[in-house]
């Protein structure tokens, strides 16, 4: 070994020790906060958002933005843990996206709670079973998750934070071949995401839809010819071969989760803010909805339309607005939608994903 690489073996042992220390300090002040909640709630979203955002906008790298945000949301999530251990349900079973999700969010210091549904999730945060859970909502080439919009407008939790996921799809089989699977299972979503792929390299193979990914992968797992488009980690679980991967049809692909529970999200400075109405059934109705928003300099980001399930032809209008909802201007908006929209529900406030 050269005296150079000596030197710098050295001198990374130094700072080693020196991060260590720095980390058990930051635990220590960590825990001295969570003796002075005294009892209040130990997530903070507003506040790891900016911290995260902060960070992010002193880094002069070589580090990437993506290996700093990583690194610092598993330093949080340990100090976290010091605090009070955090239960956060998501749709399974494990090895799933949402769970992938959560972990992304959260760190690995949090407890996974895995829900056969959608509808799971929102009953294991409303009877507390867990602290929070997380969802999908929609994703960038097959749009909107309908089960999750329709929770949101019946439950009375709120949104706390969201997180965007890329999404890389893989074909998992025990079999060594693909012309030997006769069989693929999958969500309906992960089909939506690799209908060309699997147009193009299995053609014949019957589709079966899963409640999960990781349910898919698990059905594949007990038959011959038989594969499953989910995640990698899956085919860890499960003892499948990787047979193809990324094999969805756009690179970008990724899915939007929501972070939800029973707990208002104060500002962090940089929030979006989602909402439900309805319009009353008059000509230009839904024109005046969004007159308040442009009116008071409010962007919207997100419309997206449902049917109401109150009546035939009737919709709700889901709305993601920038902004928190006790900034003045988006208030502003918000007091004059209550006042000409036959239905508002704000459905969270909280920072926009890191």
């Amino acid at each position: 070994m050269s005296d150079e690489l000596k030197r710098y073996r050295a001198q990374i042992d130094r700072l080693d020790d020196e991060l260590l220390r720095l980390i058990n300090q930051r635990a220590e002040l960590a825990q001295l906060i969570g003796r002075a909640k005294n009892g209040e709630v130990v997530l903070r979203p507003e506040r790891e958002a900016q911290i995260l955002q902060r960070l992010l906008q002193a880094n002069c790298g070589p580090l990437s933005d993506a290996g700093v945000r990583q690194v610092f949301t598993e330093i949080i999530s340990h100090c976290r843990a010091l605090e009070a251990p955090l239960r956060v349900a998501y749709l399974g079973p494990h090895g799933t996206f949402s769970e992938a999700a959560v972990f992304q969010r959260f760190g690995q210091a949090t407890e996974g709670v895995p829900a056969d549904s959608i509808d799971g999730v929102f009953t294991a945060v409303e009877n507390g079973t867990a602290s929070y859970g997380m969802v999908p909502v929609e994703n960038s080439t097959e749009g909107a998750i309908g089960r999750t919009l329709d929770l949101l407008l019946d439950s009375n939790l709120n949104i706390c934070g969201e997180v965007l996921l890329q999404v890389h799809q893989c074909l998992l089989s025990n079999e060594n071949d693909p012309a030997l699977i006769r069989k693929v299972y999958s969500h309906p979503q992960s089909f939506g995401q690799c209908q060309d792929w699997l147009n193009a390299h299995l053609p014949h193979a019957e589709r079966i839809t899963a409640s999960s990914n990781a349910d898919a992968a698990r059905l594949a797992a007990e038959e011959s010819f038989a594969a499953a488009v989910a995640g990698e980690q899956a085919a860890a679980n499960f003892r499948l071969k990787v047979l193809a991967q990324n094999i969805e049809d756009d690179a970008r692909n990724t899915t939007r989760f929501l972070v939800i529970g029973k707990q208002n999200v104060a500002p962090s400075g940089r929030d979006k803010t989602s909402l439900v109405m309805s319009a009353p059934n008059r000509p230009g109705a839904v024109h005046n909805l969004l007159l308040p928003l442009a009116q008071h300099g409010v962007s919207m980001t997100k419309l997206e339309s449902r049917p109401s399930r109150t009546g035939l032809w009737e919709y709700v209008f889901y709305v993601d607005i920038e902004g928190h909802q006790t900034d003045p201007e988006v208030a502003a908006a918000l007091a004059q939608l209550r006042q000409i929209a036959a239905f508002v529900k704000v459905l969270g406030s909280y920072p926009v994903a890191v």
